[in-house]
This record gives C-alpha cells, sequence and structure tokens, in this order.
C-alpha cells in the first residue's frame, strides 16, 4: 500500500500548492482535501471495533480516495470552517450540524496514531495562547519584554508610568466582519493618559517598547531553521501594516543557545514547525539581542526569500516515516 500524504486545507492555499508540487516532483502520492466540502464533494466510511484497534476506510473527493492505514504523514494547513459550509441553515441547524462534522470527521482524521502531524490541529490550538508562549519563551532561557495582560486601567496606567514606551497587540486577529472580509489591528504605541474606564471590557496585552534596530522571522521546520532579517526603512513598530515591498529582508546567523531554545518549544509543545518573530537590538550576535514576542504555530512564510528551501524542508518532513508527534 502506497505511503500517502495527506493535506487538509482549503482550495485557494498558495502556501500548500509549492508543498504539494514538491511532494509530487519526489513522486509521493498525495491527497488534498478541505473537510467542509463535506456532502456529495467529500465522502467516508470509516471503522473501528471488531479486531480491528486503529481506524481504517476510504476518504473520498471527487478526484481522488485514500485508505486511511496509508496515511503516513497529515500536513494540516488551513481548511474552511465547517460553519461556511452549512451557512445557508438556520442558526441552531448550522451549529449541530458544524459541531457534528467536527467531531466526527475531524475527529477521525486528528486520532490517525500511525501518521506525523504537521503540525497536529490539539498541538496548534494549545500553543496558540500568547501568555503561555511568553512564559514557556522565559522558561527556555529567551528574553521577552516587560507584559502586562489586564482588564484594568489602573494596572494599565502603573505599567505606562514605568516604562518609557508602551505598544498594544492584540492576542488574535480580527475576525471577518459582516461582509466576510478580514481585517487587521496592528502592534502600535499606547500612552497611559488615554487609558479609561473601556479597557475593562476586554482583556488588553500590553509590553514595553523594545528598542529595535529591526525584526526577526524565524521559520523552524523538524530540525531546519531559516532567519531573515526584517528592516523597515519607516522604523515602523509594526513591520507588517506598511508596505512589504518595501522591506528589506537580510538573511540572519540564529545564536546557538537561541536555537536551542526554539527546539526545545516545539518538542515542549508537540510541534514539527512554527514560525517565531523576535525583536532585534545591536547586530544580532549575542543572545541578548534576541528578544521573543511570539511563535506561530501554523505561520505563513511563503512571502519570505527563502520560501523555496522551506518548501523542501515541508517536503523532506512530510516524507519520512515517523509518528505523530502529538495529539
Amino acid at each position: 500500500m502506497a505511503r500517502t500524504v495527506l493535506v487538509v486545507t482549503a482550495l485557494e492555499d498558495v502556501t500548500a500548492d509549492w508543498v504539494v508540487a514538491a511532494l509530487n516532483e519526489r513522486g509521493v502520492p498525495v491527497v488534498r482535501v478541505d473537510p467542509a466540502d463535506i456532502g456529495p464533494r467529500l465522502s467516508f466510511g470509516f471503522r473501528i471495533g471488531s479486531g480491528e484497534s486503529a481506524w481504517s476506510g476510504l476518504l473520498r473527493t471527487e478526484s481522488r480516495e485514500v485508505d486511511l492505514r496509508s496515511i503516513q504523514a497529515v500536513y494540516y494547513r488551513r481548511p474552511t470552517p465547517y460553519r461556511n459550509r452549512f451557512a445557508r441553515l438556520l442558526r441552531q441547524q448550522r451549529r449541530f450540524a458544524a459541531a457534528e462534522a467536527r467531531h466526527g470527521l475531524d475527529g477521525v482524521l486528528r486520532s490517525l496514531r500511525s501518521a506525523r502531524y504537521v503540525n497536529h490541529p490539539a498541538a496548534v490550538a494549545r500553543a496558540e495562547f500568547k501568555p503561555g508562549q511568553l512564559q514557556q519563551f522565559i522558561e527556555l532561557g529567551l528574553r521577552v519584554p516587560a507584559t502586562l495582560v489586564t482588564n484594568d486601567v489602573v494596572a494599565a496606567r502603573e505599567f505606562g508610568l514605568a516604562h518609557p514606551s508602551v505598544v498594544c497587540k492584540t492576542f488574535r486577529g480580527l475576525p471577518p466582519g459582516e461582509d466576510g472580509r478580514a481585517g487587521a489591528i496592528w502592534a502600535q504605541r499606547v500612552h497611559r493618559e488615554d487609558f479609561d474606564d473601556s479597557l475593562s471590557v476586554t482583556a488588553h496585552l500590553f509590553q514595553a517598547e523594545v528598542p529595535k534596530g529591526g525584526d526577526v522571522r524565524v521559520t523552524v521546520v523538524g530540525r531546519r531553521v531559516f532567519a531573515q532579517r526584517i528592516t523597515d526603512p519607516r522604523g515602523a513598530v509594526d513591520w507588517r501594516c506598511g508596505d512589504w515591498d518595501d522591506l528589506v529582508h537580510t538573511p540572519v546567523a540564529v545564536p546557538s543557545v537561541v536555537e536551542t531554545a526554539l527546539h526545545g518549544y516545539l518538542a515542549a509543545s508537540g510541534l514539527v514547525f512554527g514560525c517565531f518573530d523576535f525583536a532585534l537590538t545591536g547586530e544580532g550576535s549575542s543572545p541578548d539581542d534576541w528578544w521573543a514576542i511570539e511563535c506561530n504555530p501554523n505561520g505563513q512564510w511563503g512571502w519570505l526569500p527563502d520560501a523555496p528551501a522551506i518548501t523542501e524542508a515541508f517536503a523532506d518532513i512530510l516524507s519520512m516515516e515517523g509518528t505523530s508527534s502529538s495529539s
């Protein structure tokens, strides 16, 4: 039985396209599926028990089918939310159908014990909480900015008084609006004089601003590490908010102690891959120049200059025989 890579993502996913193409060039069988296609375009019949200790059965798309027993790796990218599939239903029906699909189909796809996940969705969900990331960074010996998580205006004002410059960040991206379009709220400087009781409405993340000379995006795939220094000519607090064509990318060497910490972070989080963001002071030759900001356990990397090499790294790890990273 041919060993297959299952790619779980939406139809329009250029990053996944590159990895699929690299696997095809190697002659690795690939089946791509978007679980939100459940219905005539996606059917399945999975069994366990009666002598079977693991899930077996076929998963069928319009053009492919795969036996669960043949799946050696799962590249879990960005599938369409089930709620989109059932949007035409009444609210209660929509929520019920989406929950049944998630617990049934996703429940099986998350339980393939012999498959290597890059990354397992349960591990991604656990690793997405920034407070936990920051604490783990410190435990691994990395520097992080002084941070306050609060909904209390007095605490926020005291934090602003204690630090020369403070930035505010969101914990998550801005969800899609009524028109279906997603937005973004960039990291920005804030002033304690502007804080008022509206802070109590929800949680806020404040950090002491690091006097950085640039940022670094470190993409780790298995044991391979790719690092690019990102310089914004405008000196913006958040380089993502401007014209990406103006950004200057320069390869940068990651200090060994920082690299060791990143591998330790992924291992402790049950992850195979992660995109780490750092603020860089000095030239970056000393570990003290590296300030850990966050890790995106399902981050984008296709825009980076070393995307072709990262693509091959993904193809390498998905082609390997191995066991699940975590669940």
